[in-house]
């Protein structure tokens, strides 16, 4: 066989170099749906997260680098030392008839029977009702004459008292909020139209998210058109899930159900109820609250009913108050709209009236006026 010529080795070698080349210049082949070509200016880089989907959490198949993912941002409320304090500036700040009133009477320099009855009448007009004034006043008459005192400052302090044991401290005014026999605690939150129920409802999850306890939201207001969306933005700032249901006018019982049933399944620490506006002179109405408790109580115990009473209605709020713990048993009040227009008496007139306590106090409308009721620091910010 004739030897093969050297220029054919030559020729043979230059092909092998160029097809290597062309391989280490191409690099390696891209993934599937990865080529630039295929994709928008506007699409989200490959295995991100657009910024209309922030929220989707990846499946299980896809690998996201631990640089990419982001923790849920929620709200977070402030202290309630703090929220406490900005009601004390409040009420100190304000014409309320307990810090001027009283205080301006009982330091004249003569108190005699004209001024007990001004007294009387001062307290009346705050909302304290006619039983509750007329034994405060006969308190502070006794008090007075047997110290035979005119100090302004002594008689502060009696005042104090006196107004503290009308508040009384010794009420549970704790939430239940803990988990028993394998079920979530369950709040159904009542009251008439436009006292705030669905934004302390809100205000209320943001303050219990915070204390680490899992929350589901139920929306059984279904009657009034946005209440279900504006409780699933509540839900939504805190991080909550909130159940409701996308039919207009459906069986709010239905619905308070299933959003126990979802708290039991998720092994929920606390569920909260909000509930259609009741009017409370239409007998109807009250039978559905009672009708939401008895079919809700066949998947968990209703362990708390608040009451949510707008402070600035004065004794109107009494008659919602007998009312609808006839129907529902209620267990706790909130007061909203406690800021220094409301006139303060009506957080005695009540738990007097019902020896339910007073649980909560809404402050205003942002979203950390919301705080527990302190005894002691109410009567301080009213006398401040």
């Amino acid at each position: 066989m004739d030897q093969i010529p050297v220029f054919v080795y030559v020729i043979v070698a230059v092909v092998i170099l160029a097809i290597l080349g062309f391989v280490l210049l191409r690099g390696p082949k891209a993934p599937p749906g990865g080529y630039e070509s295929t994709r928008d200016a506007d699409d989200p880089a490959p295995g991100g997260s657009g910024d209309s989907n922030d929220d989707v959490a990846p499946t299980a198949t896809e690998d996201v680098p631990a640089a990419t993912t982001t923790k849920r941002k929620v709200d977070r409320p402030e202290s309630v030392s703090s929220r406490m304090a900005r009601l004390r500036g409040r009420l100190s700040k304000s014409n309320n008839l307990f810090g001027r009133g009283l205080l301006a009477l009982l330091s004249r320099d003569r108190i005699d029977q004209d001024v007990w009855d001004e007294i009387e009448e001062t307290l009346l007009l705050a909302d304290l009702g006619s039983e509750a004034s007329m034994d405060l006043v006969e308190a502070l008459q006794k008090r007075v004459k047997v110290e035979g005192t005119q100090d302004p400052v002594r008689v502060k302090a009696m005042l104090r008292e006196e107004l503290l044991t009308v508040v009384d401290p010794t009420m549970d005014r704790s939430l239940a909020i803990e988990r028993k026999d394998l079920a979530p605690a369950v709040m159904l939150v009542v009251g008439v139209n436009g006292v705030g129920k669905t934004t302390t409802v809100g205000k209320l999850a943001r303050v219990l998210v915070a204390e680490d306890k899992d929350v589901v939201l139920g929306a059984a207001d279904t009657f009034r058109a946005a209440a279900a969306d504006q409780l699933q933005t509540w839900g939504n700032r805190v991080g909550v899930v909130t159940v409701r249901s996308e039919t207009e006018g459906a069986d709010p019982a239905s619905v308070a159900f299933d959003a126990v049933k979802v708290g039991i399944e998720a092994e929920s620490d606390v569920v909260l109820l909000d509930t259609a506006g009741r009017l409370q002179n239409k007998a109807g109405l009250m039978d559905q609250l009672g009708k939401i408790k008895r079919v809700v109580s066949k998947a968990a115990e209703v362990d708390e009913v608040l009451l949510v009473i707008d402070a600035t209605t004065g004794q109107n709020g009494m008659v919602q108050a007998k009312v609808f713990s006839q129907a529902v048993d209620v267990t706790g009040i909130v007061l909203t709209k406690l800021d220094g227009t409301a006139k303060g008496g009506i957080v005695m007139a009540i738990q007097r009236a019902l020896g339910v306590p007073v649980k909560l106090i809404g402050l205003g409308e942002g979203p950390d006026d919301l705080a527990p009721f302190d005894p002691e620091q109410f009567v301080d910010a009213l006398l401040d």
